[in-house]
């Protein structure tokens, strides 16, 4: 029994992984990340959109904080780090994080496509300008890449979504679901093509190093952004804040994966740089469960507050 799953263990890589008879450099790459973003523009409510577009400010926080900020800020952090003997392609992945869009599935106001439509355009160029590329392709490819597995499938989605609208309110089809397990098989398969690597060099102790500065990122800039947007002169409301924090500090593995995949096509040491996009993904879901029942008590408190300072005062009787 051990043999035959010592066997399985191997075989798995080699099935799941690149150039494997599941082909998933054509049928995740394309056919996966298509249905995801499909299955967005289906269940992604129109009015939802228009609505979320309205929040110019909050809008324009989240893109700055995630597109500019955080990038920079990763590189600052990694010159330092650079002169310690952490895995050099471990802290190049640091930087992609850094470089990602907001997942699909976090934007709480600004809704599911909109950290996603910018994040085509800007991260390959973040992604370019901090670290370069070995891929000769070029970037008018990249963007045309991405514009058909991403946007076109969203638009697709939206055009279908008006046509059966009312069946979908009235049978509501597991959307969540749907997109979980189609997300869970695209981290199947980058494991598979990270480990399926002869060459990959992953030390034990940079691996520890890097889920800790991962950990310690996303906490550290949670608690930034809840400071900038809980300001007084901020006006953002509580719901504005908990979206601010979530939307903000979250990154995309859905769109980050392929994308990596395509501006560094053919890279020796993709495998190592995809390794902290790996971790940020299921500790920014595990720090978000935890801290959401403290943040929904901090604004269903902030919010009685509210109410109760505009409340107009009764008249002092004489």
């Amino acid at each position: 029994m051990t043999l035959c799953q010592s066997d399985g263990v191997k075989l798995a890589p080699v099935l799941h992984g690149v150039q494997g008879p599941l082909k998933p450099e054509i049928t995740i790459t394309y056919i996966a990340v298509s249905a995801i973003f499909f299955n967005s523009g289906l269940s992604l409510k129109t009015e939802e959109l228009t609505s979320a577009l309205m929040h110019v400010k909050l809008h324009l926080f989240v893109q700055i904080f995630t597109l500019v900020f955080f990038p920079t800020a990763i590189w600052l952090f990694l010159q330092l780090l650079s002169i310690t003997p952490i895995n050099e392609w471990l802290l190049k992945g640091l930087q992609t994080v850094g470089c990602m869009p907001p997942p699909v599935s976090s934007a709480v106001i600004l809704t599911k496509a909109v950290g996603g439509n910018e994040g085509i355009v800007i991260t390959p160029l973040l992604l370019l300008l901090f670290l370069g590329s070995s891929s000769s392709v070029p970037f008018t490819s990249i963007f045309s890449q991405l514009f058909m597995t991403v946007v076109v499938p969203l638009i697709i989605g939206q055009i279908v979504r008006r046509y059966i609208k009312d069946w979908l309110e009235r049978k509501k089809p597991p959307f969540g679901t749907i997109s979980s397990c189609v997300l869970l098989m695209i981290i199947y398969t980058t494991f598979c093509d990270t480990f399926a690597n002869p060459n990959i060099d992953l030390d034990k102790f940079s691996l520890i190093i890097i889920v800790f500065i991962i950990f310690s990122i996303q906490m550290s800039f949670m608690f930034l952004t809840f400071l900038f947007s809980t300001r007084n002169n901020s006006s953002f409301t509580p719901a504005d804040t908990v979206a601010i924090v979530f939307c903000s500090t979250h990154k995309s593995l859905t769109l980050g994966i392929p994308m990596l995949k395509i501006v560094f096509a053919g890279y020796e040491h993709l495998s190592l740089i995809s390794v902290p996009l790996l971790i940020y993904h299921p500790a920014q879901i595990l720090l978000g469960s935890l801290l959401v029942p403290t943040i929904k008590s901090w604004m269903v408190s902030r919010q009685k507050a509210q109410k109760l300072t505009r409340q107009p005062k009764a008249p002092v009787k004489v």
